[in-house]
């Protein structure tokens, strides 16, 4: 008997999430057993959990996982990549019909998932987790992001207000994004590009439910700076603009200058040649080879072409023999590389 129901694999990102990984684990478990009872996704659904070259026990638990359920795999990669690349690595290796991303933190509500999926029933190949609001973040953090979202809307990159990781995409969605071949990943402003229909769902997000969070300022900066450059070439322009403006000042400011030098005999003699080249010339200076370098630093390590990261280690869900029809998993079978493979 053919199965109707789409295989939903789950992609879990992890970096030394032993604290948490557990209970990540009994949650997802007791989720894809509620969804197959209640026909919503099929028997060989799973967990892909993505270990990206944690330094504490996060793989020996996934190991363990893998051995008490047979819905949990793994992917080991050689070493820390980033949350992003992890992400994609998953994306790319999972073999379901439906792929949801979801991080390892709980902070997510699971229980959105169901309605993800009934929004893909729908139709729907992207559906975005957005959270309904932003009360377990600090006032600092919520100002600094919506003034971010905004950035980014100002300099033309599309991308979903409070959404971050946490999506639904659909196998044709994830082939798309496979021909996405940069090094500088930034997903959440990518996967828009795509172009197919997309829906949200809203959900409330929950506190850290054990450990530290992965994302300190400095992470969260990196990723904020890639967004902007990775999508957006208005910096350049607008150090174009800044050029001109100066420049301008400068004139201006020259001839205030020799107003008061010639006329008002209120300078102090060379003042004025002092001054305006060093704080208004190098200070512009400056800063546009740093927006020009970040460009041209992107340019640098997109052209070595090197691969994104090295897989150390994979699990293989233990599934059960179905009785599946071959058209049923046609997608599968015409590109065996999205597949994970085994031990």
């Amino acid at each position: 008997m053919a199965n109707s129901c789409p295989t939903l694999t789950i992609v879990v990102p992890c970096y030394n999430e032993e604290e948490v990984l557990p209970e990540t684990a009994r949650r997802l478990d007791g989720l894809l057993a509620e969804l197959i009872d209640d026909n919503h996704i099929a028997a060989d659904s799973h967990v892909c959990f993505v270990d990206d070259g944690s330094k504490d026990r996060t793989w020996a638990i996934i190991r363990a996982l893998r051995e008490s359920s047979g819905k949990f795999g793994g992917i080991r990669l050689s070493r820390n990549r980033g949350h992003q690349i992890a992400l994609m690595t998953g994306l790319l290796a999972a073999r379901g019909d439906i792929m949801i991303s979801v991080d390892a933190d709980l902070q997510d509500d699971l229980n959105a998932i169901k309605e993800m999926l009934r929004t893909a029933a729908a139709g729907a190949d992207i559906v975005y987790g957005v959270r309904s609001a932003r009360t377990t973040d600090t006032m600092a953090k919520r100002l600094t992001a919506h003034f971010y979202y905004h950035l980014l809307r100002l300099l033309s990159v599309e991308i979903i207000f409070d959404h971050a990781d946490f999506r639904l995409m659909t196998r044709r969605a994830v082939e798309a994004l496979r021909q996405y071949e940069e090094s500088n990943l930034f997903l959440r402003a990518l996967i828009p590009l795509l172009g197919f229909k997309t829906s949200t769902v809203t959900y409330e997000r929950a506190e850290r439910w054990a450990g530290t969070s992965k994302y300190p300022i400095g992470k969260m900066l990196a990723l904020a700076l890639e967004g902007i450059t990775s999508f957006s070439t208005k910096p350049l322009r607008l150090v174009t603009i800044l050029g001109f403006a100066i420049s301008l000042l400068a004139f201006i400011c020259t001839v205030w200058a020799l107003f008061a030098a010639l006329v008002m005999k209120a300078t102090i003699p060379g003042w004025a040649s002092t001054v305006i080249p060093i704080y208004l010339v190098c200070g512009v200076q400056l800063l546009c080879v740093g927006v020009i370098g970040e460009y041209v630093g992107k340019i640098y390590l997109e052209t070595k072409r090197r691969p994104r990261s090295h897989v150390m280690d994979t699990l293989q869900p233990l599934l059960p023999d179905l009785d599946v029809e071959p058209a049923a998993r046609t997608s599968h079978s015409e590109n065996p590389s999205i597949f994970v493979p085994t031990e």
